[in-house]
């Protein structure tokens, strides 16, 4: 859905589920300073516009979407005016509310996480977001997620941790989630909930794992390589594993990307920041080899316009044909 389409406000449910992204991130306006955010990458939230003491507009994020429905958020909005009312600051009453639901004595360590990760929105990749969220929930919530994080023991998290290690083997992965977990701990640390982080000093008691050279090709063998990639018979891997070995992108950057980020003419890859993991737009040069592989690749594309000639003798071709058949020329 455009946001031409819009009707009415407050904003539908079904306009909120349906709202399409756009090159550039939009705002559209909900009722009484709600803002309802939708970014290039399609991620939805809701925002609350307000004037600071000093008379600055000012944003507040207040929650995601569909996590937030539109009802949740018009409450929220609600609640912020009334604070407004009665001469509050909106980003601090926020903070108390969020450390009130973080007591000390009823917080259990699945908030305390889920709280660290929305600090990290901002400076984490989609990717990256998955893969860290994906390894709490998998190997520490379903043990720990529920106990308040001030009652787990250093004891109980180091034999959990090897546990892991000694039944799946993943060493790698361990020492990652041991690293999200000890930074959790630090968060409620530095946020005044805890004096002392009980996963300190573990690392070194963990088993390490074996360390190996990653999966490299030699000099000797890289033709071979090459000419088994210029051969591979379907053409978006190929062309994929060419621009690979030209461009030195990571691969979920070049799995991501979209027509329009290459600039033909100029010959250059402009990777978006939302897709950076440094969250900095980055500018790919194309070699001619690189450029020529892109440029066939967006010829291969079947609907474009500009390609309405090459498109036209395929059709005609193919009517040809069909004639030829119902003429018993072909068998």
């Amino acid at each position: 859905m455009k946001r031409a389409d819009i009707k009415r406000r407050p904003l539908s449910d079904t306009v909120l589920a349906n709202l399409e992204p756009e090159l550039k991130e939009y705002r559209e306006l909900d009722g009484e300073g709600l803002y309802f955010r939708v970014k290039p990458d399609g991620k939805k939230a809701w925002l609350f516009r307000y004037k600071k003491a000093d008379g600055k507009w000012s944003w507040l994020g207040i929650g995601t979407y569909p996590e937030l429905s539109g009802k949740g958020a018009r409450k929220k909005a609600s609640e912020i005016i009334l604070d407004i009312s009665h001469g509050d600051n909106p980003i601090i009453t926020k903070q108390e509310r969020k450390r009130q639901e973080l007591d000390h004595h009823n917080a259990t360590f699945d908030v305390l996480a889920r709280e660290w990760l929305e600090t990290k929105v901002n400076t984490w990749v989609h990717d990256t977001m998955t893969r860290n969220k994906g390894a709490l929930e998998k190997h520490v919530f379903p043990v720990f997620g529920k106990r308040l994080y001030t009652s787990i023991k250093p004891i109980e998290w180091m034999n959990h941790l090897k546990g892991i290690q000694q039944k799946q083997g993943i060493y790698e992965q361990v020492s990652r989630v041991r690293a999200m977990c000890r930074d959790i701990y630090d968060y409620a640390k530095v946020t005044g909930r805890i004096d002392y982080n009980p996963l300190e000093g573990i690392q070194k008691h963990l088993q390490q794992g074996k360390k190996e050279n990653m999966a490299h090709v030699s000099e000797a063998e890289l033709p071979t390589l090459i000419r088994a990639i210029n051969n591979y018979p379907t053409m978006d891997v190929r062309m994929g594993l060419q621009l690979l070995a030209m461009l030195f992108c990571r691969p979920t950057e070049l799995r991501g990307a979209k027509w329009d980020e290459f600039d033909l003419e100029q010959g250059l890859w402009n990777i978006p920041e939302e897709r950076m993991k440094k969250r900095r737009e980055h500018v790919v040069p194309l070699p001619k080899q690189a450029l020529a592989h892109v440029k066939d690749g967006v010829a291969g594309v079947y609907n474009k316009a500009q390609y309405l000639q090459g498109r036209a003798s395929m059709m005609q071709w193919y009517a040809d044909h069909l004639e030829e058949l119902a003429n018993m020329k072909v068998i």
